[in-house]
């Protein structure tokens, strides 16, 4: 029996047997593939790559050719090693370097790739997909990547292969998130605040993680999402998870080590009077899972919060908050405790805000800015995410509120509030 491999990656085992005594040609099932050279029979059967059980399948052929007469002395079983009827598989290289005049400069990669490959759009997508594409030495799954002057450009693909775009996933499953950044490794989104980031005690299914997970199976880029670090349900904003287990345990140490940049904006009830400063205690969590500050180190974590005025609205303030650590509700609490809580923060302080028109479900906080150290190429990357329309056209209403109120036109502030809170109520 040798061993071979097609062009069609199957080793493909082929037995050789003589014929019988009575000169009649072996029986050989007609399910098996069979031909006759210098007067043995030969009879094949294709076994899948990463086949281990060699002898099972001859085993196999051998029941199904029970009538065959095998002589030990020509049955062959080749390692890889002594196989010398490999068909490699042919593939084509192509290679291009932008000069300073060539007219792809500023242009995207994909037209480049379409030029030295050749084929339609959605081959040259495929190209993409299957990892075929290289840019300065490393993989780009990104088609519409700009070129600049200098990159070198390099296709490897199989000749007279189609190469067909991956399946995109389903629109369902990108609601809730839209991906900012996505490589080999790691993945940012930006997710919507009705969206829990991972499962509670009650296991709730379509999570974040869940969704994300899927996208990264569905595209084959990764193995799937790990968590690197979580933002409350009711906050939108920036987040980024591992696409390897070790991918994401790297994170986690930068985390630890309070390396990553991470900025949120806030709407805080009342005038904070200072410009800037910070809160810093020890975070304990009580049975209901509420969070507060103590004293005893030993009772609770180190938090500590860096925060900037932006502006200061009529009965509200929007505040930058820089986070050095990353504690469970560490923004919403340290607010709460210093008498400004975060507007739409139904479980800490809700009794200074009650009166502020934010009918919203969801916490008039937003993590607007990430930055990082690429977790395998060390390389800076920093990302950013604009305010959510509810907490802009919020902004908008209380300027307009405010100037209306400056002209002294009979709308008494209070009722307008009142009714505002009224309205949330009712949504609720």
């Amino acid at each position: 029996m040798d061993r071979v491999l097609t062009a069609d990656r199957q080793q493909t085992f082929i037995l050789r047997a003589a014929r019988s005594d009575s000169g009649e040609r072996s029986g050989v099932s007609p399910k098996v593939p069979r031909f006759c050279t210098g007067g043995l029979t030969h009879a094949a059967i294709a076994v899948p790559p990463r086949q281990s059980a060699v002898f099972h399948c001859l085993r196999d052929l051998l029941t199904r050719c029970s009538r065959l007469i095998v002589r030990r002395d020509i049955l062959r079983v080749f390692s890889s090693n002594d196989c010398n009827s490999s068909v490699p598989v042919p593939f084509l290289n192509r290679e291009l370097v932008i000069e300073p005049s060539s007219v792809l400069i500023n242009g995207r990669i994909d037209r480049c790739v379409q030029e030295l490959a050749g084929g339609s759009r959605s081959h040259v997508t495929g190209l993409f997909d299957y990892d075929c594409v290289s840019l300065n030495g490393q993989v780009e799954t990104n088609p519409g990547r700009s070129l600049s002057i200098g990159d070198q450009v390099h296709v490897r693909f199989e000749e007279n292969r189609r190469y067909s775009p991956r399946r995109r996933p389903q629109q369902q499953q990108h609601r809730g998130f839209s991906i900012v950044f996505e490589d080999r490794h790691v993945v940012v989104v930006e997710k919507s605040a009705d969206l829990l980031t991972v499962p509670t005690d009650g296991r709730e299914p379509h999570t974040l993680l869940y969704r994300v997970n899927e996208h990264v199976k569905h595209e084959g880029r990764g193995r799937g999402a790990f968590v690197v670090h979580r933002l409350d349900r009711g906050v939108s904003g920036l987040l980024m998870f591992g696409k390897t287990k070790e991918d994401a345990r790297l994170m986690q140490n930068q985390f630890r080590q309070r390396k990553p940049e991470r900025q949120y904006d806030a709407l805080v009830a009342g005038n904070v009077s200072q410009d800037s400063g910070e809160f810093r205690s020890f975070l304990a969590t009580g049975k209901n899972l509420t969070r507060y500050s103590t004293d005893d180190e030993d009772d609770g974590q180190l938090a500590v919060t860096h925060y900037q005025v932006a502006e200061r609205l009529p009965d509200t303030t929007h505040v930058t908050v820089q986070l050095e650590t990353g504690r469970r509700n560490q923004i919403r609490v340290h607010f709460a405790e210093a008498q400004h809580p975060v507007l739409g923060d139904n479980r800490y302080r809700t009794d200074l805000w009650e009166n502020i028109p934010w009918a919203h479900k969801r916490f008039a906080l937003h993590a607007s800015t990430l930055g990082f150290a690429h977790p395998i190429t060390g390389e800076p990357m920093r990302f950013s995410s604009p305010l959510p329309a509810e907490i802009t056209n919020f902004m908008k209403f209380s300027k307009r509120l405010d100037k209306v109120l400056q002209n002294d036109l009979r709308i008494p502030r209070s009722d307008a509030a009142k009714k505002a809170s009224d309205r949330r109520r009712k949504n609720r």
